[in-house]
């Protein structure tokens, strides 16, 4: 359930009540792919880090270690000890994105594992089942991830059948969550809006879905290479028709400026692999901009990567040793660089979240945007 705590013009501060606790909003969700983040990072470091949501990916989790696995070990929860809020994505677009072969037809896709090989066909039904077996809190609806920039035609065709696909989903959950077996009874349901950058296709389809009363609605199908302005002008269109009395995500963004321009059009929930992928090769996020710890000037620099960071890295690790790690090769280096960024993007909502209590979101948010875009 989520609750409107108050508005700053289109900003909106909230709360998301689930059986797993309660997710203050604007919220970022730290993406954990196959059960954990990439750099060695364990769900006790993501309590330490700030974290409130994991995500996790249908998909991967499926093909490798297998979602009934998963479920005989008690869900995915239990599995990777998070006992916070997992919202586990439908696999949708790591079909489309990741099959070099595939078939759509209305029932589903057909597409070869790129693990081995396999065959393997989803569609609305198996991507709930596999869900429901992992147990997530949040399940996403499979839809159809369609390339930008793509016909008309095509786009409004898709649209059309990520409606019926919805619809089987929200059958089949409903379904699941009346078995006896079930790993998680109240698993909820999120739709996701498409329709390319075709507003009023974005429009239509945000007005359709809403009729079937989900738990959340997400924006799907953007940060895929069209223009920023793009994407912000596509949330001012549909952001209006999302219903007011539901969590809006927007799936897959993005950098510290896309959220917060994203907030101020009115969407509380984010989720992005750039903190921890971009930290793994050295690209830091810091209260003065972005820096490139593999920099010589850091080579004997003693300070902190960032002096007004309060995370376990910046505590007790120089910029000096962390460039060596990474240079060196050493696996602590992905572990340290992850846990900074992941600290950051969780810090930044908290700033975000405090800035919307106190009123002053549009100050905050000038002010930010100026530091948070520069290299330094």
């Amino acid at each position: 359930m989520y609750k409107l705590i108050k508005n700053e013009k289109s900003a909106r501060r909230g709360e998301f009540i689930t059986n797993r606790g309660t997710v203050q909003t604007p919220a970022f969700m730290n993406v954990a792919t196959a059960g954990a983040i990439k750099g060695a990072v364990s769900a006790t470091d993501l309590k330490t880090l700030g974290c409130q949501v994991m995500l996790s990916n249908t998909y991967h989790l499926h093909v490798r270690p297998g979602d009934e696995v998963v479920r005989d070990c008690g869900g995915l929860h239990k599995f990777s000890t998070w006992d916070g809020p997992i919202l586990t994505d439908s696999g949708g677009f790591q079909v489309f994105s990741l099959a070099k072969l595939r078939q759509i037809t209305e029932e589903g896709v057909t597409f070869n594992s790129h693990i081995d090989g396999r065959k393997i066909f989803m569609g609305p039904e198996e991507s709930m089942q596999i869900q429901s077996n992992l147990g997530s809190t949040i399940a996403m609806a499979f839809d159809e991830c369609v390339e930008n920039p793509a016909e008309y035609s095509y786009a409004k065709e898709s649209c059309e059948r990520t409606t019926r696909w919805l619809i089987r989903c929200k059958q089949k959950m409903a379904e699941l969550n009346r078995l006896d077996t079930t790993v998680n009874p109240e698993q909820m349901l999120f739709g996701i809006n498409q329709g390319c950058t075709y507003n009023d296709l974005r429009i239509e389809h945000m007005k359709r879905i809403a009729e079937l009363d989900l738990d959340g609605y997400a924006v799907g199908g953007l940060a895929v290479g069209e223009p920023t302005e793009v994407m912000y002008d596509v949330l001012e269109n549909v952001c209006p028709v999302m219903p007011d009395d539901k969590i809006r995500y927007l799936m897959g963004v993005g950098t510290p400026l896309n959220i917060l321009n994203a907030v101020e059009r009115g969407i509380d929930l984010f989720d992005c692999v750039m903190p921890s992928r971009n930290a793994r090769h050295g690209h830091l996020f810091t209260s003065k901009g972005i820096i490139n710890i593999n920099n010589n000037k850091y080579e004997k620099d003693m300070s902190p990567i960032d002096d007004e960071c309060g995370c376990p890295v910046c505590r007790r690790y120089s910029r000096a040793y962390i460039r060596h790690l990474l240079k060196a090769g050493e696996m602590l280096s992905q572990r340290l660089l992850v846990m900074h960024n992941l600290w950051f993007y969780n810090h930044l909502m908290e700033d975000i979240r405090n800035a919307l209590d106190n009123g002053n979101f549009a100050e905050f948010k000038r002010e930010k945007e100026e530091i948070y875009g520069r290299r330094v």
